[in-house]
């Protein structure tokens, strides 16, 4: 079951046991306090031993009573850019159910901060909150403010190593929430509030202050918060240009983990993207840093980049072929062939689909993880790292341009037939690999890598169909000579006639793209 989601966006503020909420009738855009009404909550928040989810700004928790009863998974806010306003959270929920298992929904969002450990109760929170609806003019519900008195209770599981007995906490504050208004009114009652003896919390969340200081903050992987800022941009050491793409796309990574167990659209893709971009980028920069680590990596991202491409792949290739098959006429063939492919590619999705959920599940991706973070973290950096930027990827970028027109010569020679379709998706993946090249150099060389990227993610992507239609053919040619119904023989030679088609439109679009950014791809990016 999908869980329900929503945006929270709140700000705290700690205030004395005998401070009076102040009237709010008076905020610019309010025009009535609703009735309070008390609600008795009382909340379990789950985490490892050692507060892996805590640390990385995400929350877990049951919580009972009140409106909102279930298990709450709030997850860090994408962007780390500073603002005066609080930045929202992505807070999925899930109902009720066991107290002493957390429901699959949710789970899968941090598996991969988790990395096989397992969670279990740290605080326990018990809080008398009081709440204040606060209503526009027109009757719409603009924000409540919540007057907590709390009581928490460290449990076994977050007690620090040595602790002799339970940490008991009680404290009041106070949280401002929006509903339907909008950010503004953070500022406008900041003033109201501090009249009233309220001021800025200095925690960030209940369970933070039930865990004590020094329990949060950044830690790596932790959504944006995990990518390091590029200092001095062009004049940007080498290392630090190629850290920061790699931050971005480990980033990319995790985000998409919990898509791609939930099995959503384009999760993936969107993983397998991200995964490429690495292998590129280590494979280009791989004379910055100590062999072995880049070496291991490289083939740990290989392994899983074939992982993803097994359900991928089928995906793609049943889509193209039920396309083709949906503009022919209708019929007793159409549909014989279409149950073929379906069979073929469906079987072969889902094959791959569950050594994909398999592989997630292994000790040998939570060790990947750990080591792409431990990358991005403490670089194994040679003493050329330190050389600019600009230079060290302006020239990663003009030797990826160099491979790409070999790869284009070794096409134009081969034999037609299956070496020259071979050697076309080898300039594919020279194509894809110079993109990714060209990508990582947005950050100190601007415009003009960003129109390399575009020229080759053009000439990836016309051959990438091209790619499409050979596999399609070759699929076609196998279930032909399978058995099938009469009337599919006809249906089969006009998909293969299509193929055809596709292919000899996707050639010439290549040499035309491929012309098109010759000049651009001799000239380099500086």
């Amino acid at each position: 079951m999908k869980p329900e989601q929503g945006l929270e966006v709140e700000k705290k503020y700690d205030v004395g046991s005998d401070a009076q909420v102040p009237p709010l009738e008076g905020l610019p855009g309010v025009a009535r306090v609703g009735e309070p009404h008390t609600a008795h909550l009382e909340a379990v928040y789950f985490d490892t031993g050692a507060r892996t989810l805590h640390r990385r700004r995400i929350t877990l928790r049951r919580r009972t009573g009140g409106t909102d009863a279930g298990w709450h998974l709030k997850l860090p806010p994408e962007s780390a850019a500073p603002s005066p306003e609080p930045a929202g959270r992505l807070e999925l929920h899930a109902p009720l159910g066991r107290p002493d298992a957390v429901p699959d929904s949710l789970l899968a969002h941090v598996k991969a901060f988790l990395r096989g450990a397992p969670v279990l109760p740290v605080v326990r929170l018990k809080t008398e909150r009081t709440t204040y609806p606060l209503y526009g003019a027109d009757g719409v519900h603009l924000a409540d403010l919540a007057d907590d008195k709390v009581a928490a209770e460290v449990l076994a599981g977050g007690q620090d190593p040595g602790a002799d007995e339970p940490r008991l906490q009680e404290w009041r504050e106070w949280e401002l929430e929006l509903v339907h208004g909008d950010a503004g009114l953070f500022a406008q009652a900041d003033p109201v509030l501090s009249a009233a003896g309220a001021t800025p919390a200095g925690h960030a969340s209940k369970l933070a202050k039930a865990l004590g200081p020094g329990t949060a903050g950044r830690h790596s992987g932790s959504g944006a918060a995990g990518t390091p800022a590029l200092l001095a941009r062009k004049h940007a050491p080498a290392a630090a240009v190629v850290t920061v793409f790699l931050a971005t796309q480990i980033d990319q990574l995790l985000a998409r983990d919990a898509g791609v167990r939930l099995e959503e659209p384009e999760a993936i893709h969107d993983m397998r993207s991200a995964t490429r971009r690495m292998r590129s980028a280590l494979a280009a920069y791989r004379k910055l840093y100590r062999a072995v680590p880049v070496r291991r990596l490289r083939d740990e991202l290989k392994w899983l980049g074939g992982i993803l491409g097994g359900p991928r792949d089928a995906e793609v290739l049943r889509g193209h072929l039920n396309a083709g098959i949906d503009g022919l006429p209708a019929g007793e063939g159409s549909e014989a062939v279409r149950d073929a492919v379906d069979r073929q590619a469906g079987a072969a999705f889902d094959a791959g689909y569950r050594l994909l959920q398999e592989a997630l599940e292994s000790e040998r991706y939570f060790r990947l993880l750990d080591s792409l973070e431990d990358f991005r973290d403490s670089p194994p950096v040679r003493g050329t790292a330190v050389a600019p930027g600009r230079r060290v990827v302006a020239k990663a970028v003009d030797k990826a341009a160099k491979r790409l027109r070999r790869a284009h010569k070794a096409s134009a020679h081969a034999r037609r037939g299956t070496a020259h379709e071979t050697a076309l998706h080898q300039v594919r993946k020279d194509a894809k690999r110079l993109r990714h090249v060209a990508e990582s150099a947005l950050a100190v060389s601007g415009k003009r890598a960003g129109k390399v990227a575009k020229a080759g993610h053009r000439q990836q992507k016309i051959l990438g169909d091209y790619h499409d239609a050979v596999i399609a053919r070759d699929l076609l040619m196998q279930l032909m000579s399978e058995p099938h119904p009469p009337a599919a023989t006809e249906v089969y030679a006009a998909l293969l006639k299509l193929q055809d088609e596709l292919m000899a439109a996707g050639e010439k679009k290549y040499r035309k793209a491929r012309k098109k950014s010759r000049d651009l791809l001799r000239r380099g990016v500086l």
